[in-house]
């Protein structure tokens, strides 16, 4: 039997569509989304701050400072490169280890950052389809357990989980500012965490 040749093809670049794969949702979704990874980036920033203000204020024992000093780079190039989840552990044993903290639901606002954290995870790396007759989309997204995301979303969505994601950065920053410390980058009010000499 002789095999046929298959014929091989390949995409048109001059007839997709523009903005293509992103053309059938509306700007103000993809605005939307955007804004709300944006702020995941915000948080992100925000927590290696915090683990910074935590780590550089935490009380040491004479014996204890030369260990810790070499201890601490390490410990804010990967606050610098972590990924959210490893950031929001990191920021958690910061605040429990630093022995001075006194922070009013810890264990809440940390359930709250991780259930974000898995959030972020499908807007930043779910594939989005085409949207439903209510602008509304599931995304193609599956976690590490091999869950499946099924959840419509749509620019309410975007629009609230951003607004979240904002409301927990403020905790976190006010976790800093309520021990009386000026949050590391800004020009608030409270003692400055560190100061370089130069």
């Amino acid at each position: 039997m002789e095999h046929e040749k298959s014929t091989g093809h390949v995409i048109d670049l001059n007839a997709v569509p523009d903005k293509f794969p992103t053309h059938m949702h509306q700007p103000e979704f993809w605005e939307s989304l955007g804004r709300a990874v944006a702020t995941f980036g915000f948080l992100e920033d925000v927590l290696s701050k915090a683990i910074f203000a935590f780590t550089a204020t935490r009380h040491y024992e004479e014996a204890e400072l030369e260990a810790a000093y070499k201890a601490w780079l390490p410990k804010l190039e990967r606050a610098l490169t972590d990924p959210l989840g490893n950031l929001i552990d990191a920021y958690g044993k910061a605040v429990r280890e630093h022995g001075g903290a006194n922070v009013e639901n810890f264990d809440i606002l940390l359930e709250d950052l991780r259930r974000a954290s898995s959030i972020r995870n499908v807007i930043c790396h779910g594939s989005w389809g085409l949207p439903d007759r209510h602008g509304a989309t599931v995304p193609s997204f599956v976690n590490r357990q091999k869950e499946a995301f099924d959840t419509p979303v749509d620019k309410a969505f975007l629009d609230q989980l951003q607004r979240g994601t904002t409301r927990l950065a403020c905790a976190v920053i006010s976790t800093v500012t309520c021990m009386g410390w000026q949050f590391p980058g800004s020009a608030g009010p409270g003692k400055t965490v560190w100061s370089s000499t130069r």
